[in-house]
């Protein structure tokens, strides 16, 4: 009962935040879409951080590193660092751009960058963006139902409907003002969360050394890199590696997570916000890894054990009730961080992006948003996939489809509006491809993905050198 009431209190923190929102509404698309570029570093920075860590943090990254061990540890090094670089690129100009053309949606900038007006490769991304941001949005209402059903034993469809009933509500409310300031809120009381149950679990096993100790007497466990790394001709490690470095690259394709800078109030700020982001994203990410290596230690693997559940299980075991609910509180507050910046993107790609005369109506964006958080309602509830292999499925295939055009338009490129379709179709296509065949197991699956997009525009530019076509610029 306890628990109960500690969750409660803190969700309806979250809620009563976003709700607030609503009095600064002007009702229409860009604060509807882009809070009118009103938001300042520090809301930018924790907001990109509880979009990006999401409930694949607390409940995927957790889950993968129970299962695998310290090699885990190469995700995030690979994941942060990656990031980091393509921040370097990427983030000033897309803000600079969505101030140049006015457009109110990522998808929108990449088909208008620089005078270009590529409407038909808009309506395609749209389209791409709806499917995998739907299936993202489902993940983490899948994530928050785990935690629901582990500790108060509730059945899984009752935590997915709380979810999506409560970003519903806020997103209506105030669009993406809302879900940046509950972010924020969302963002504190997870990096608490996390600290809280690593400096508890640490403390129980007799402190550092000891820990350290039990984790090095897991068979394997404490290895760098996993056994079945093997790929003909080159270092399995490596590959391993720099696959998770493309998979931190894959950020700058995220538009749920890239539409938080564009948002912000001055391009001259964006300095400070990716300071915030870094330090936290950080933290969080070491924090969620060591959390994950010390589960296996309070929860040994027995049977069907579902290691998607072992935070929750380890915060039954460890924290007392009112612990228990700031927990249970965190991994929700992840998984609605995301979720409803992934509905808001996905609205704004079926509004903006893909309807031939761009929707304004205030009653029919939120209509829209609405449609598409019930969609994403259905697939958790319908979906046997785990949340770890949702996400990062939608994960490698929106930077498969937009990483390369972004990169290419970072870098002076023009694409034609073929060649810009061309690049995308590709990309996805041999990153599901590479997926289907069971090719992830030695390397991310957005390596090649990302990589084959870029080639398509290699060719195009040679045929054009060669032919004296007008494909690409």
């Amino acid at each position: 009962m306890i628990t109960a009431w500690s969750f409660a209190a803190f969700l309806s923190v979250f809620v009563l935040i976003g709700l607030s929102s609503l009095f600064f509404n002007t009702h229409q698309s860009k604060d509807y879409y882009l809070a009118s570029n009103t938001i300042k570093p520090w809301l930018v920075g924790l907001s990109a951080v509880a979009t990006n860590n999401s409930g694949y943090m607390f409940i995927g990254v957790i889950g993968y590193t129970y299962t695998v061990g310290l090699s885990a540890f190469w995700v995030m090094v690979g994941w942060i660092f990656g990031d980091y670089i393509a921040s370097h690129f990427v983030h000033r100009k897309l803000r600079a751009t969505t101030e140049k053309t006015g457009e109110v949606s990522y998808l929108g900038v990449l088909a208008n960058w620089n005078g270009s007006v590529l409407p038909g490769y808009q309506r395609l991304a749209a389209l791409i963006c709806l499917l995998l941001l739907t299936a993202y949005a489902a993940a983490q209402l899948l994530a928050g139902s785990k935690a629901l059903h582990v500790l108060f034993d509730w059945p899984t469809w009752a935590g997915a409907v709380c979810g999506a009933v409560l970003v519903a509500a806020y997103c209506l409310a105030g669009g993406i003002r809302a879900s940046i300031w509950t972010d924020a809120a969302q963002s504190v009381v997870m990096i608490s969360a996390m600290g809280i149950l690593m400096w508890v679990a640490v403390a129980n096993l007799g402190g550092v050394s000891a820990t350290l100790t039990a984790l090095q007497e897991v068979p394997n466990y404490m290895d760098w890199f996993p056994e079945d790394l093997a790929f003909p001709g080159v270092p399995g490690a490596f590959l391993f590696a720099l696959g998770w470095l493309f998979a931190g690259l894959s950020v700058v394709g995220q538009p749920h997570v890239m539409v938080r800078f564009m948002t912000l109030s001055s391009g001259d700020d964006m300095n400070r916000a990716r300071v915030w982001y870094y330090l936290w994203f950080t933290a969080f990410y070491l924090m969620a890894t060591t959390v994950g290596l010390l589960s296996r230690l309070y929860l040994p693997e027995v049977g069907s054990f579902d290691a998607e559940l072992a935070l929750p299980a380890m915060a039954q075991t460890l924290l007392p009730p009112v612990l228990v609910g700031l927990i249970l509180a965190g991994i929700f507050a992840a998984t609605l961080s995301t979720a409803d910046s992934l509905i808001l993107s996905s609205s704004a790609a079926f509004t903006h992006d893909l309807m031939p005369n761009s929707i304004e109506r205030p009653f029919l964006i939120k209509a829209s948003t609405l449609g598409i958080c019930i969609l994403a309602l259905g697939w958790a509830l319908l979906s046997a996939q785990s949340v770890f292999a949702m996400v990062v499925m939608a994960w490698s295939g929106l930077a498969s489809a937009f990483v390369p055009m972004l990169v290419v338009l970072i870098f002076g490129g023009r694409p034609s509006q073929g060649v810009a379709i061309a690049m995308s179709c590709v990309g996805i296509t041999t990153a599901l491809a590479w997926r289907y065949f069971d090719l992830h197991n030695m390397v991310y699956e957005g390596l090649p993905g990302i990589l084959a997009g870029i080639l398509v525009y290699c060719l195009a530019k040679l045929f054009v050198k060669n032919n004296g076509a007008s494909a690409v610029t």
